[in-house]
């Protein structure tokens, strides 16, 4: 099967002058509206030197004050539009932090000061002015709900990683190669493909992005239904990145891309699961590696149905495995097209939507999220097409990508049912978290038009703070360590 070859080294030496070191395109916008990159250089050496502990001192700084009332009202002022009143209350909520958890008011300062003034609102009156500069996924929201609103905030454009990744991304930009939608040849560590040329090669960059060299975190989910109701899912994960990993690179002959150890602690009736993964980033060989421990059977199984469209554990069938993190998984069932790049409103700097003062009942509304905590900002997105082969199934027939061009990750995607039909809305509330450095959603959305229930991931204002200092060794991920695991639940 053909591969597409890398770049030029013409086009490679781009990267880090008129293109980021990632690839995007490094000025702002000729009329202004997105602005210039600033990667790292938007937060304090002090943010990019926090620990994991750090951040858990203000959580619990922030769950001992007496702030209840105060969050109230400026939740109550943001659902009237009153957003400065909002921020001079949150402001004052920073405010009560001591040293050294004020080092949060640093970075927070710019997202509360733009919050107070949104550029504009977009909602189900006035979308189709803005429809240019709409995702299909968005303006499907604007058609099913006369409630749902967009409010749209100066872009920042804070998105980096480490100095090591950039190095490496030019590096695979003249020698990376994909054959087929599955196979990634001769990439290391960085992103393989910052110029691409076909719709498949972003996805890829989105897969491989650098994440850390490990992270535990415990996950709480919700189903939303359509009268606000929720119940609250919890899972813990457990991963190792291989490909991107600068802590243990991995040998050059290795195309595993990840470990992933899952385990669900709730709902009762699926406590106790567990999974294993072991992905690659050459799927057109050997493939993903699963396995399963169903505590009713009291064994562990080989997994094959750990991908595609089977639903994932605990979401009532409103996600579907290769829904996790956006997207995952082999792309082998669609054809796959570069649309190409368009200017977008999609969720970013979504710092607030993380903030310990705020609880699951704040945000989680029925019909769809609290769109008054949500953050809206122009940018760049490269868009991919997939479409279903012939032949071939998936509950999913279209995919929509809108991929941000400064981090590579997924920001919305619009998925259609076999009729047609848009059926679910996709989104990840994205923020650069400065400490591992990456990018990542905080919390990604799913909507389904259709059932009007939504599903949420990835929250943690009343859960624990991710670890991304965790270390394991590749022996916790083996099937037979998954088996003691389960001898010890």
């Amino acid at each position: 099967m053909a591969a597409n070859a890398g770049v030029s080294q013409e086009q490679a030496d781009r990267l880090g002058r008129d293109l980021t070191p990632v690839g995007a395109i490094a000025a702002g916008s000729a009329d202004g509206h997105i602005p210039a990159w600033v990667g790292g250089d938007d937060f304090p050496q002090a943010l990019k030197d926090f620990k994991r502990q750090d951040l858990e001192d203000i959580r619990s700084v922030i769950n001992g004050l007496d702030i209840r009332a105060e969050v109230e009202q400026a939740l109550s002022a943001a659902d009237q539009g009153d957003f400065a009143s909002a921020s001079t209350t949150l402001r004052a909520i920073i405010d009560k932090l001591p040293e050294p958890q004020r080092a949060l008011a640093k970075v927070a300062e710019k997202q509360i000061a733009s919050a107070a003034e949104p550029l504009f609102t977009i909602t189900s009156d006035n979308y189709q002015e803005h429809a240019d500069k709409l995702t299909l996924g968005h303006q499907a929201m604007f058609e099913r709900y006369d409630s749902y609103k967009m409010h749209i905030y100066p872009g920042i454009r804070n998105a980096f990683y480490p100095d090591e990744i950039y190095a490496a991304t030019k590096a695979n930009a003249t020698r990376a190669r994909l054959e087929g939608t599955d196979g990634v040849k001769d990439a290391k560590l960085g992103f393989p493909f910052p110029i691409p040329t076909s719709g498949a090669e972003v996805i890829w960059n989105h897969k491989l992005k650098f994440r850390g060299s490990a992270v535990r975190r415990v996950n709480d989910q919700a189903i939303v239904k359509p009268d606000g109701d929720f119940k609250i899912t919890k899972i813990v994960e457990n991963v190792k990145f291989r490909y991107a990993n600068l802590q243990s690179p991995p040998p050059d002959d290795n195309s595993l891309m990840a470990y992933y150890l899952q385990e669900v602690i709730s709902p009762p009736r699926v406590a106790g699961q567990l999974i294993l993964v072991h992905e690659t980033a050459d799927q057109s060989s050997s493939g993903r590696a699963a396995w399963i421990f169903n505590p009713g059977l009291g064994r562990v199984n080989r997994a094959p149905d750990v991908g595609y469209d089977n639903p994932s554990v605990g979401t009532d069938g409103e996600q579907f495995n290769d829904q996790v993190d956006v997207f995952n998984g082999s792309l082998d069932r669609y054809n796959w097209t570069l649309v190409g790049k368009r200017e977008v409103y999609i969720p970013y700097n979504a710092y607030l939507m993380s903030m310990p003062v705020l609880r699951y009942r704040d945000m989680l509304h029925g019909r769809h999220f609290n769109q008054a905590l949500a953050r809206y900002e122009l940018h760049r997105v490269w868009v991919v097409e997939a479409n279903l082969r012939e032949g071939l199934r998936h509950q999913i027939a279209k995919r929509v990508f809108y991929v941000d061009e400064d981090s590579w990750s997924i920001a919305a995607v619009a998925n259609y049912d076999g009729r047609g039909q848009l059926w679910k809305v996709q989104e990840a509330h994205l923020i650069t978290a400065p400490f591992v450095p990456t990018v990542t959603g905080v919390p990604e959305i799913i909507y389904d038009l259709q059932s009007q229930r939504y599903f949420v991931t990835a929250l943690l204002n009343e859960g624990e703070i991710p670890d991304w200092e965790a270390s394991f060794q590749d022996s916790f991920f083996s099937p037979a360590s998954l088996k003691r695991h389960a001898r010890t639940r």
